[in-house]
């Protein structure tokens, strides 16, 4: 923003950030700490200057990023960030500036279309959370028989087979290193359902090698 707009309010601009900067500073932060692999992500209400997240910290917030998808921590996030944003605005006093530290920077990229492909050539861990970070949208996708398959859910399992080999009845499928177990899967046009509901009407018998 111009400077001029920045130091418009009487207490400047001030973000609530979905990530602990200097970590995930740009517009994907929720999805880049579920893809890199983080243990924690939190909430940063920041001072705002021309650079891309740059300003000093007011305060931050902790959360523990588990197995929840991108949905969910959004959800959680947001929760967490309405009540920090309330705390400082009750008293901002009490939360002097403290600048970003130099080390430890990183940058979210938005998220390209082309990163919801599922890569069965990838490990099965680096795939379950691809499926987290793109759910519910726009949801990790495989194809078989010419058709998009979402992948909304799933759980990692053990596997030893070429990648993108259907391992049994159930739909496991091997990945480079383990394989991934769906648990809720998506056709074009239908509403998400279990892999046992697809594999009624749609079928990917073992043996299978999904692209």
């Amino acid at each position: 923003l111009p400077q001029p707009i920045l130091d418009a309010p009487a207490r400047g601009c001030i973000n609530v950030h979905a990530s602990l900067l200097p970590r995930w500073r740009g517009a994907a932060p929720i999805h880049r700490a579920i893809l890199a692999g983080d243990d924690a992500t939190g909430v940063t209400i920041m001072a705002m200057e021309a650079g891309l997240d740059t300003g000093p910290m007011l305060m931050r917030g902790e959360l523990a990023i588990g197995r929840r998808t991108v949905g969910e921590l959004t959800e959680d996030l947001a929760r967490l960030g309405a009540s920090l944003i309330c705390d400082y605005l009750a008293d901002p006093a009490s939360c002097p500036p403290e600048p970003q530290p130099e080390d430890g920077i990183t940058y979210a990229a938005k998220i390209d279309k082309a990163e919801a492909r599922i890569d069965w050539t990838r490990p099965a861990i680096e795939i379950e959370r691809q499926v987290r970070a793109f759910a519910p949208a726009p949801g990790a996708w495989f194809e078989a028989s010419g058709e998009r398959i979402k992948l909304l859910a799933a759980e990692l399992a053990d596997g030893d087979a070429p990648p993108g080999t259907v391992l049994d009845d159930v739909l496991t499928i091997a990945c480079d290193d383990g394989a991934l177990q769906p648990t809720l899967v998506q056709r074009a046009g239908k509403a998400p359902m279990s892999p046992a509901d697809l594999l009624r009407g749609f079928a990917i018998p073992p043996g299978t090698h999904l692209p």
